[in-house]
């Protein structure tokens, strides 16, 4: 199904395409607000304002469910008859690759250094398996601003480089300024080493990609020189609680129908999600510098989330932008706490709501405005979802009760605030809850059409199974999903900006009691409260809300239940969520995993030095020593007054321990390489009672910890 470029970007097959995608979402919103506006007139002769509130409300939020829903119908045919028009398929099978230079980036910021780099050691073989490594050279951007991260970083960044011959092929940059994030790491990195790389290749922290992807996408690029980022689908991998086991399974089941869907109307001005991409270097550069937005954060200043207004840049120049939806061998980690998921969502929060400033931006194409619109939408529609509830609530305790009557059967509904009776009420029940839950079920029915890939996901069994489970889960965590939403949203509208923190990836945490009480107490609160007035207005109103009511109320036993490493490899041994990266593992996940359990059964430095073990390393090790100062640029002569507040800190952490100097002297020190140089000497000299015990505890630990391979580095 070899298709050229030409026929690729066909102007008119992708505007036909567009008109279905879009008619389709106006037709299935226009049916539903037709039967809301009809329900809403019955009960009562008449809209009041409440109910035209109501019916807006309505209308937005039923338009989002219906553009998920027609993404994954159209998702559906395409997956059955296939979809000439895939990035993919300007490759002919068994075309031999026309490659160019390729840089492969990693922004990292106080990640756990040995899935870091045993990540890229994976990534770096796999490439060596392709004959192809010459092509490609690796870039790890630290941003790390504690003394610990830094200096293992290092040390595992030498080690790698020794150990696969990488010297010249893998290199290590420390900046010193932490500016614009991980949008100014990328940034900085092009403006030194950019020109010398056709394209760059952006992975995250917990990236992974085979060697055969990186090789097809750079193929790609080079077969379609009009493409500026082609952006694949990463598969969630390594999940070890059940809140992680659950999003891969259901990013792996579910994900295939949508990404087809989105390719299908999105063709060329597809979007960019930050990592797992090849990108254009020279027209990213030229095109994709960030403006910084009026006003101050949370909604001015620095643009936080830069995937989606990269790509709306760089299609603004008439660049084409594709998502590669059917590429394999591309994987990431996802948060394995509910908690931490949430920590995650309030940074992608004010990210997307910043881009309110862009939507009307002159020169941007439709397509990106209206990714720009549905990632604010994905956290608005959570207030707004909230203040329809709330609406309906008050439209019943002002007595909205009294419009309905009984249905000849006796039995009634309780519908937008409204009693109706229930073959009024059914249709817009039943056509909401299609539009909600057919996509899973489409998923469910053409994975079973294929025994192949059921049997991936354990069999079709445990995959109807796994799904059931998961609907009812989903549905629990929506209301919480939805308050953690609102007050994000109420936060950023505030005036609250969010601080950059290291991210929590994969699945190895397991959720603290204490943080789980604290985060979800206001859930519970709101829930028995909201219950309460429910039951008192009518019981009939307070069956009705208990799907949401139960979520909240149940939110503290749900997120620890959900955070629970053991409950994980339960539904594992039970054949629950599995995946085909578990049943079926690529050799570089196999890798990876052997790679990490010899690194982690290392022993570990005693108590006492652990929490300045890197600042250890560094002044006490030759070796460390040396890789460091080696690394550290050179710098003019300091002034006097410099001078002498080294040689304070330096004779404080000799004479007193590094528990006496903050985070912030400390990197000053790891920072001068004149104080390294001397702490070194001076440490060997000295006798045993010119320091500290600290660094007296270290010498004498120093030779069992040596012993240890230095590429144990600690999570």
């Amino acid at each position: 199904m070899t298709i050229t470029s030409t026929e690729l970007n066909d102007p008119r097959k992708t505007a036909r395409r567009r008109r279905v995608f879009f008619t389709l979402i106006f037709v299935l919103t226009s049916l539903a607000t037709w039967f809301m506006a009809d329900l809403l007139w019955h009960s009562g002769g008449r809209i009041d304002p409440l109910e035209w509130m109501l019916l807006a409300l309505f209308v937005i939020l039923f338009a989002q469910i219906a553009t998920g829903f027609v993404t994954a119908l159209i998702g559906f045919f395409i997956s059955k008859r296939g979809d000439r028009c895939q990035i993919g398929n300007t490759l002919a099978p068994g075309e031999a690759p026309r490659l160019a230079g390729t840089a492969i980036v990693m922004p990292v910021f106080n990640e756990d250094v040995s899935r870091v780099f045993e990540g890229l050691r994976v990534v770096y073989r796999s490439l060596q398996e392709t004959g192809q490594i010459g092509h490609f050279d690796f870039f790890i951007l630290s941003d790390s601003n504690q003394p610990n991260q830094w200096i293992q970083e290092e040390v595992a960044w030498v080690e790698l480089c020794k150990q696969v011959g990488g010297f010249g092929k893998i290199f290590y940059r420390k900046r010193r300024q932490q500016i614009n994030k991980k949008a100014g790491n990328v940034a900085d990195f092009l403006r030194r080493w950019g020109r010398s790389y056709r394209y760059m290749v952006v992975l995250d922290a917990d990236s992974i990609m085979t060697g055969d992807t990186l090789v097809k996408l750079v193929a790609m690029m080079e077969k379609n020189p009009a493409a500026g980022i082609i952006q694949t689908a990463p598969r969630l991998v390594n999940g070890g609680t059940l809140y992680a086991r659950l999003q891969q399974f259901a990013n792996r089941l579910y994900g295939p129908l949508f990404l087809a869907g989105l390719n299908y109307w999105q063709q060329d001005t597809g979007n960019y999600w930050g990592h797992n991409a090849v990108i254009r270097v020279q027209p990213f550069m030229d095109h994709c510098s960030l403006p910084e937005l009026p006003g101050s954060e949370p909604f001015g200043g620095r643009i936080l989330s830069h995937d989606f207004v990269e790509a709306a840049l760089i299609r603004k120049a008439g660049w084409q932008v594709w998502l590669a939806s059917d590429i394999e061998g591309t994987y990431e980690e996802g948060p394995p706490t509910l908690i931490d998921s949430a920590k995650r969502d309030r940074r992608w929060c004010q990210g997307n709501m910043q881009h309110s400033w862009l939507l009307l931006t002159k020169g941007f194409r439709g397509p990106n405005r209206f990714h720009l619109f549905m990632g604010i939408m994905a956290y608005v529609s959570s207030p707004l979802w909230l203040l329809f509830m709330i609406l309906g609530t008050a439209r019943v305790l002002g007595g909205g009760e009294e419009n309905g009557g009984s249905s000849a059967t006796g039995i009634e509904a309780f519908v937008f605030g409204h009693v109706l009776h229930v073959p009024e009420a059914l249709t817009l029940f039943v056509f909401t809850m299609a539009l909600l839950f057919l996509p899973k079920i489409m998923s469910v029915f053409r994975t079973l059409q294929k025994r192949h890939a059921a049997a991936t996901f354990g069999g079709g069994r445990s995959l109807v199974a796994s799904a059931l489970l998961e609907m009812v889960i989903s549905a629990l965590l929506a209301p919480v999903n939805m308050l953690f939403h609102s007050k994000f949203v109420v936060y950023t509208l505030l005036g609250q900006g969010v601080s950059w923190v290291t991210q929590k990836r994969g699945g190895d945490d397991d959720t603290d009691w204490r943080e789980a009480i604290i985060t979800h107490a206001p859930h519970i609160v709101i829930g028995l409260a909201w219950g309460a007035l429910a039951f008192l207005i009518r019981p009939a109103f307070f069956w009705w809300l208990s799907p949401v009511l139960a979520g909240l109320v149940l939110s503290i036993p749900i997120s620890i239940g959900l955070g629970r490493l053991r409950f994980g490899r339960a539904a594992a041994e039970a054949g629950l969520f599995l995946t085909p990266e578990e049943t079926r593992p690529p050799h570089e996940l196999r890798r990876l995993h052997q790679n990490l359990e010899e690194c982690y059964k290392h022993m570990r430095p005693i108590e006492a030095l652990r929490a300045d073990y890197g600042l250890l390393q560094a002044v006490l090790d030759p070796y460390v020593n040396a890789v460091h100062v080696s690394l550290l640029r050179q710098k003019e002569t300091s002034s006097e007054e410099a001078r002498e507040y080294f040689a304070q800190l330096r004779s404080r952490l000799l004479l007193e321990g590094p528990e006496t100097l903050t985070p912030k002297e400390k990197m000053s020190l790891l920072y001068d390489a004149e104080s390294m140089i001397w702490l070194h000497r001076e440490l060997w000299r000295r006798p045993a009672g010119g320091l500290a015990e600290w660094w007296r505890l270290a010498v004498r630990q120093y030779n069992v910890l040596t012993t240890t391979p230095v590429t144990a580095l600690y999570r």
